[in-house]
């Protein structure tokens, strides 16, 4: 049976489930990426807004563009206090909404791997980017085991079952990321991975927080209530709690940068 596609509706939701994810993994891009300040940036899949947030802090930018398809994603990002330095438009990646070389910078956060057409996305990117202009993302490791619930995931495999998976979890490889890129003609080409943790106070926390994540609802409310404890005390033993009752989880990003030529 085909599922159905991943889709985010809730902005507070995602805030707690991914959009702190979104900023610790992000906190690590940007020291890696080291942008000037000054630049004019689109945020292309900017969701709720918490990478946008993060970058608005972090790289003292000229002005922020986000553009993402989820009109609730949209609404939730402009009630943001960097909505008076950022400005955000419901669209998808693939046509951009914008014209040729309109900005210095493109970034996509945690969103390749939900382009249908991976090389569209990237390509897009590149063409509203100024000559000279930087390209970067970067993505759970999906297909490597990076993303942060996949201890859910393993527990769904466990009972002979596929985790709900975005349209192109391929394109977040460290391999075709650099691919992606060169094939657009960005030169300079680097890649590196990013490894971060989060530590939830306790496990109820942190399986409170999993239940908005993408899927694992949905997968939830399949399960009759016996079923639904005993993954729960499967979790919590797979999940060990340390000394003071906290959880620690560990994720995996692979990051890429590029940039046009002149």
């Amino acid at each position: 049976m085909t599922q159905p596609p991943i889709t985010f509706t809730d902005g507070a939701a995602y805030e707690t489930m991914m959009g702190v994810w979104s900023k610790i993994a992000g906190e690590v891009f940007l020291d890696w990426l080291a942008p000037p300040k000054g630049l004019h940036w689109v945020d292309v899949g900017c969701g709720n807004g918490a990478f946008t947030e993060l970058l608005a802090a972090r790289c003292a930018p000229a002005a922020v563009e986000g553009v993402d398809p989820s009109a609730q994603q949209i609404d939730f990002a402009r009630q943001r206090k960097i909505a008076v330095k950022a400005s955000f438009r419901e669209g998808g990646a693939a046509p951009l909404p914008f014209t040729d070389a309109s900005f210095d910078a493109a970034v996509m956060a945690l969103v390749i791997f939900f382009v249908p057409e991976p090389r569209e996305g990237v390509a897009e990117m590149a063409r509203v980017t100024r000559p000279g202009g930087l390209v970067s993302a970067y993505a759970w490791d999906i297909m490597g085991g990076g993303f942060p619930w996949e201890a859910f995931w393993s527990q769904q495999r466990a009972l002979g079952l596929a985790p709900r998976l975005p349209p192109s979890p391929e394109a977040s490889r460290i391999g075709t990321m650099r691919d992606l890129w060169r094939g657009a003609g960005l030169a300079g080409v680097e890649t590196r991975e990013i490894t971060v943790r989060r530590t939830f106070a306790d496990f109820e926390e942190y399986w409170t927080v999993g239940q908005s994540a993408a899927g694992i609802a949905a997968f939830m409310a399949d399960m009759s209530a016996a079923e639904a404890r005993t993954l729960k005390a499967k979790m919590r033993a797979l999940l060990r709690a340390d000394a003071s009752g906290a959880v620690t989880v560990t994720a995996r990003a692979n990051a890429v940068k590029g940039r046009l030529p002149q």
